[in-house]
């Protein structure tokens, strides 16, 4: 393959995709020539436009409902199916035909994401398709139009970067790559989000950026997106006397964002329709939840605008009075989202559990608190030592009871209202005021929509040498439990150890061959693999065993249900193993087991199927 002449980066969003990317030849150290690519895509029936986001919906049509030529592309006219701005449209009068939060559901661990399962609440005679199958379309979108509108360029000879939330656990990491695989994505790596933004800040400074940071600060990224709220540490240090950006810590996977909150103003709504003698039955609530959400966005990116009109058909003219015809005003979205989701709490707040229900509905597993500013207390506060061991800033001070951060950096499209942002950054300066310590400044300019794809495009500039690069690795530290081996004892189960198979930053295409310490593996019969992460332990290294932890150190992740083939050998047979864990260079993580003397490997993969699929010598990542 040819050498390629642009960087791609790719912004798979949960509401938004779009395409950024910097010519190669034309740009020179940190004088970068970077474009965003106008998504051509269906913007009604037959009607084709080519804005800069491509929307991530998906519209599955009635057999019928549309003419022949409605869904034909400048590429193709067999499409069967519309994605973009055109099946966000139409979906919004038609929800059940209407695939949305794909990316929520990729990632979803309770689901088989390689299952038809979506839109999760259509009637049987709905077809339906997979969350891996609507990232896949939405990607193949992308490479589509890139190639019509660069045919002198092809996609598939060009350097591809997509981006994922930093919280993305491995299993839903290699799915993602799965998608991009079979979209086309012959050359690609994997970006966390959080990076991508603060690359694109440090893109559009041209260089600037070292007069706006200095060593010893500590930025805070703030990404509220459509499905996750994202969080990350990177801190400024020094080495052979330049300027570095170091990734100290990343949050927890927060399924909480402009969802969330497209949800909370339809309801508003509809508690005022009822007060006014008119009932949304379920179907129209989530009608009217899709029309909060162009609503809400309108009303964030226009000032001038003091209420956005709300119309809802009717499914019949059963229904008296029709379409129901409302508004969102911006004082309900002030109050709703303001207070809602961004309460003023003090720094020892933490996101409020509450009991569940035995049954509950199949569906998304979102957080159950959603005050952003509580989970983002509880962060800083999880991360208090982070910064422990790095060159330059030692252990916190007497009485710190969270991590300071200096400056902070908001991404997402939540934060195109500067009350929004400027209520977050208010509430974090308040903790900090609180222990004596400097407010934290806002590092502003940044692009919300097209930032985490511009900064993808240009950390495929920075790979190659170009500019600065964050360093950081793994976002958390993973390891693989261990049964003690001990006679039975009635009620007692073994205890179970965890050993640490990959440390915290481990970088990309790096491998880590644990100490010659021998573990048996049970081949022939099925067994179950339980796995950890950690995003505050940083000492270990690989091959450090933990017999005892507390909750927050280590949060268990998917585990796996697998039969190895026992390859002539008896069935249940313990088999003496070495471990081998690797971060590949697309930034998924593997891990094989290699018997004694022998040139077998098997490899273990979180199980992202909701069944078992393993095999000596085959299977993917973990």
């Amino acid at each position: 393959m040819s050498d390629p002449r642009f960087s791609i980066g790719v912004d798979l969003g949960t509401t938004h995709c779009a395409l950024s990317y910097v010519d190669l030849a034309a740009s020179d150290g940190e004088k970068t020539v970077q474009g965003v690519l106008p998504v051509t895509q269906l913007t009604a029936p037959g009607a084709i436009e080519s804005p800069e986001l491509l929307p991530s919906f998906l519209y599955l049509p009635n057999a019928g409902e549309l003419t022949p030529g409605d869904l034909t592309l400048p590429w193709t006219a067999s499409r069967d199916y519309a994605v973009g701005e055109m099946a966000r449209s139409r979906g919004a009068g038609t929800p059940i035909r209407l695939v949305s939060s794909a990316k929520s559901w990729l990632c979803h661990p309770g689901v088989d994401r390689r299952a038809a399962i979506l839109p999760n609440d259509a009637p049987p005679e709905v077809a339906r398709v997979s969350p891996l199958e609507s990232s896949i379309r939405y990607l193949t979108h992308l490479r589509e139009a890139w190639d019509h509108a660069h045919p002198d360029a092809p996609f598939a000879q060009q350097d591809v970067t997509v981006t994922i939330p930093a919280s993305f656990d491995p299993a839903a990491r290699e799915l993602t790559a799965e998608a991009a695989q079979a979209a086309g994505y012959t050359s690609m790596t994997l970006l966390e989000e959080p990076q991508a933004a603060l690359y694109s800040w440090i893109q559009k400074s041209g260089g600037a950026w070292r007069k706006d940071v200095k060593v010893g600060d500590i930025i805070l990224v703030v990404d509220v997106g459509g499905g996750t709220t994202d969080l990350s540490l990177i801190a400024v240090v020094e080495r052979e006397g330049n300027l570095e950006l170091l990734r100290v810590a990343v949050g927890e996977h927060i399924l909480l964002g402009g969802d969330n909150m497209d949800l909370a103003l339809a309801h508003v709504v509809a508690r005022k329709l009822a007060q006014q003698g008119t009932q949304a039955d379920p179907w129209q609530l989530r009608a009217l939840t899709y029309a909060c959400r162009s609503a809400k966005e309108q009303l964030l990116s226009d000032a001038s605008l003091e209420a956005v009109p709300l119309v809802v058909p009717s499914r019949g003219s059963k229904l008296i009075g029709g379409s129901i015809r409302t508004e969102l005003t911006r004082a309900e979205l002030t109050a709703t989202i303001l207070e809602g989701f961004f309460p003023r709490v003090d720094a020892a707040a933490r996101p409020v559990v509450r009991t569940r229900a035995g049954l509950t509905q199949l569906g998304l597993p979102y957080a159950q608190d959603a005050g952003v500013t509580r989970h983002l207390a509880a962060f800083l506060g999880r991360q208090v030592a982070a910064l422990a061991e790095v060159e330059g800033f030692g252990a916190p001070a007497e009485g710190t009871s969270f991590l300071h951060p200096t400056a902070v950096l908001f991404n997402g499209g939540v934060f195109k209202s500067s009350l929004l942002a400027g209520r977050v950054l208010e509430i974090i300066n308040g903790w900090l005021a609180a222990e004596s310590a400097a407010s934290a400044r806002l590092l502003g300019g940044a692009d919300l929509d097209l930032a985490v794809a511009r900064g993808a495009a240009y950390y495929g500039y920075v790979k190659r040498g170009k500019g600065v690069r964050i360093r950081g690795g793994t976002a958390r530290a993973y390891y693989v439990a261990i049964e003690s081996a001990m006679p039975a004892v009635p009620g007692l189960e073994p205890p179970i150890s965890a050993l640490c198979v990959a440390p915290f930053g481990m970088e990309e295409g790096s491998d880590a061959a644990l100490p010659p310490q021998e573990f048996g593996l049970v081949v022939g019969e099925p067994v179950q693999f339980r796995f950890f992460g950690s995003s505050v332990r940083r000492q270990d290294q690989v091959g450090t065993m933990l017999d005892f932890w507390s909750p927050d150190e280590l949060q268990e992740l998917e585990s796996i249900q697998a039969t190895l083939p026992s390859a002539g050998r008896t069935v249940g047979e313990v088999v003496a193993v070495r471990l081998h864990a690797r971060v590949t260079e697309a930034g998924t993580l593997e891990l094989e087991a290699v018997p004694s003397g022998s040139d077998e490997r098997w490899k273990v993969e979180f199980d992202v199927r909701g069944g078992a699929s393993d095999g000596a010598n085959q299977g993917a990542d973990f």
